[in-house]
């Protein structure tokens, strides 16, 4: 194999790269290559998107992008526009969201009703309409890369349908919104590709910004790491929500349960929650069940995280039933799918919203962090007016940091004080000093019903 050179940090047969998609994971490392001496084109089909980017502002709330991204385009090694144009090296990060096949007889008879009797599976639109875009601009040569998490041997099937004597490799992007910049340089990375050689042609672009080491292996199983380590934490977390179905059942407090438990060398418990959301840990692992017969853990603890939102609705539709509250009103606090990020995709938060307006709950919602949802965001104080019940869904800072004072203004505006905090999150004292009644969720001991 012929021995690649280095040209300061830029790999020296690499000059001009294209990144095809400019959200969480495409703008950031766009920007970052451009910072490192390669020439970058960024490519969104989403015209709003590229404006709001060359005029230096961003839809995504990530510390320290904005000035990334700035330095980026002021060097003049970043231009973003609307289409691909011809470049050494393109890398793909375009969304791979779930569609449910409505034809998989042999998946669909064991599916539960709250999924429709349809089996979720990757729906690769925006990736395959990605490679159709750049295909036109491949030479010789090029290398293409795509990050966008994709069921195994996507690339080698990807590899196949564009037919020219290119590069190509998947390398998984491994970071964590709130710390993406972070970890884009600090992560460790797994590039794999269709050769040896288009593996090591990848490592020297990633090789330009990343400190962490970079393993070599090929596509498949870059495909498959990627996919075992969020199905990891899916399956965990379906464990600790399980637990705290049963503790509640058992009125046992699960999290002390938890603590507890792991004080032993050998067990490390994760907390239970409301749901899973986000891009990747509450979609990924249906990727591996889409492929595979055997994944039958996988699909459980799919199964239980995805229904999670139901009977947190659940629980609190019968446990408003006892307290005999007719209309009730309740305070959703929190609807990102995690604590000080922005972003809503897949989050929980939806489905109990919905859950309790089909129940006849009157919901107003509050949220410090999210700028866009698919229901109305009130400011704190129309949120909870007149409201009986605060629920937190979202473990943000803000709401950890409630103060006496706070908890006090907050109680004079509410018609019944009750508060259900699904996160373990709030400082309960403080809440009961101001009279209100707390709930967890996994607490048996605070539920009234059975």
């Amino acid at each position: 194999m012929k021995q690649l050179e280095n040209i300061g940090t830029k790999q020296k047969n690499i000059n001009k790269i294209c990144v095809i998609g400019l959200g969480y994971i495409g703008l950031p490392t766009a920007s970052m290559l451009a910072n490192h001496g390669y020439y970058v084109v960024g490519v969104d089909i989403d015209e709003k998107r590229v404006e709001l980017i060359k005029n230096g502002e961003l839809i995504i709330d990530e510390p320290g992008l904005m000035t990334l991204v700035k330095g980026a385009i002021n060097s003049g090694n970043l231009n973003v526009k609307t289409e691909p144009e011809e470049a050494d090296a393109f890398i793909i990060c375009v969304p791979t969201p779930v569609i449910h096949d409505k034809n998989n007889k042999d998946n669909n008879k064991n599916n539960n009703k709250d999924n429709n009797n349809e089996t979720p599976k990757c729906d690769l639109t925006y990736v395959l309409s990605a490679v159709n875009g750049i295909k036109p601009y491949l030479k010789d040569g090029n290398l293409v890369v795509i990050e966008s998490t994709i069921p195994p041997k996507t690339t080698e099937m990807i590899y196949k349908l564009i037919d020219k004597n290119i590069h190509m490799a998947y390398c998984p992007e491994r970071v964590l919104p709130g710390k993406i910049l972070k970890e884009l340089v600090e992560n460790d990375r797994i590039v794999g590709g269709i050769d040896e050689e288009s593996s090591e042609l990848a490592k020297e672009v990633y090789k330009s910004f990343v400190d962490g080491d970079i393993y070599l292996t090929n596509s498949t199983t870059a495909e498959m790491v990627k996919l075992m380590e969020n199905t990891f934490r899916d399956v965990n977390i379906a464990l600790a929500n399980e637990f705290a179905k049963v503790c509640t059942e058992m009125k046992v407090n699960v999290w002390d349960a938890i603590n507890l438990a792991n004080k032993h060398p050998r067990v490390n418990i994760l907390n239970p929650g409301p749901g899973v959301g986000g891009h990747c840990i509450s979609i990924d692992p249906w990727f591996i069940v889409e492929k595979s017969k055997n994944a039958e853990l996988i699909k459980k603890a799919r199964e239980l995280n995805d229904n999670m939102p139901k009977y947190v609705c659940n629980l609190i539709v019968k446990e408003f039933k006892k307290l005999n509250i007719n209309n009730p009103k309740v305070s959703i606090f929190g609807v990102t799918y995690k604590g000080n990020v922005d972003d809503t995709r897949e989050s929980p938060a939806k489905k109990i919203i919905e859950c309790l307006l089909s129940n006849d709950f009157n919901v107003s919602i509050y949220d410090p962090h999210a700028k866009v949802f698919e229901y109305p965001l009130n400011k704190l104080e129309d949120c909870i007016k007149g409201s009986d019940c605060i629920i937190v869904l979202t473990d943000h800072d803000e709401f950890k940091n409630f103060e006496k004072e706070d908890i006090y203004e907050i109680s004079k505006l509410m018609k019944h004080k009750i508060v259900i905090d699904t996160k373990n999150i709030l400082n309960h004292n403080l809440w009961k000093e101001s009279k209100f009644e707390v709930k967890l969720l996994g607490d048996g001991t605070t539920w009234n019903v059975k």
